[in-house]
């Protein structure tokens, strides 16, 4: 497999918080390596190291030893700059809270990832409304939080996740708040974005979202305790 080939290459990964007998290891060690285009879900009991995992894919956080590789960077060597340049215009985050902000619009909520990359004023909202159409928000562009449903909250996340056109999308339990029809709609936008030649990356207690991607890793205990293909999945 070539550096083009591959996304994301996690090597004896250890993430340790605190010190002496107080020391929790979150990750044990944990070697990954995720083809480029790659629907990939994240599966395990609460306290496995999902989290910790999908944070140290992200840059949201780094190991406390080996190493993380994006599109064949190591991460650790790059400069801070760079390394928020990837959080921001390579990665798209969703989480399950939204992390909307309840005083702007649906747009404005959409347009921050780019206020941050630099991107003019006209293109983030073009961008922005191209987005929000995609998940299918045509229409809600000025409606505030308060005044969408939790579907729609999680869709804005996605076209926020999206509107940079990043490189793979990270989704820590996108539908742990939507009922079974929101749920849905967003395992079905992820399956069109994966289909556009997105890395999708899904952490998950849910077996229905679990089935959507192409392989699953178990956790447990901060450790990959097995992988498997979704045979029913086509590449």
């Amino acid at each position: 497999m070539t550096v083009r080939d591959t996304a994301i290459t996690l090597r004896a990964v250890r993430r340790e918080y605190g010190k002496g007998e107080s020391m929790v290891s979150a990750l044990d060690g944990v070697d990954l390596v995720v083809p480029s285009g790659e629907y990939l879900a994240v599966v395990g009991p609460s306290g496995a190291g999902k989290s910790s995992l999908l944070n140290i894919l992200g840059c949201l956080d780094q190991p406390s030893s080996g190493s993380l590789e994006i599109g064949g960077r190591l991460v650790s060597d790059l400069p801070e700059k760079k390394v928020a340049s990837i959080r921001n215009t390579e990665i798209g985050f969703v989480f399950q809270s939204f992390n909307l902000i309840p005083s702007l619009t649906a747009l404005a909520n959409v347009e921050l990832p780019m206020v941050y990359a630099g991107v003019g004023r006209i293109e983030r909202q073009n961008r922005a409304q191209a987005a929000l159409g995609q998940v299918g928000l045509r229409g809600r562009e000025r409606h505030r939080s308060n005044q969408l449903s939790g579907g729609q909250q999680q869709r804005v996340a996605v076209a926020r996740a999206i509107v940079n056109r990043p490189t793979f999308i990270l989704a820590d339990e996108p539908t742990g708040n939507l009922d079974s029809h929101a749920t849905e709609d967003v395992l079905t936008i992820f399956d069109e974005l994966h289909g556009g030649g997105a890395t999708v990356i899904v952490i998950t207690h849910e077996d229905e979202v679990a089935a959507r991607a192409q392989r699953v890793i178990v956790m447990r205990d901060g450790r990959i305790e097995r992988s498997y293909r979704n045979e029913k999945v086509t590449s």
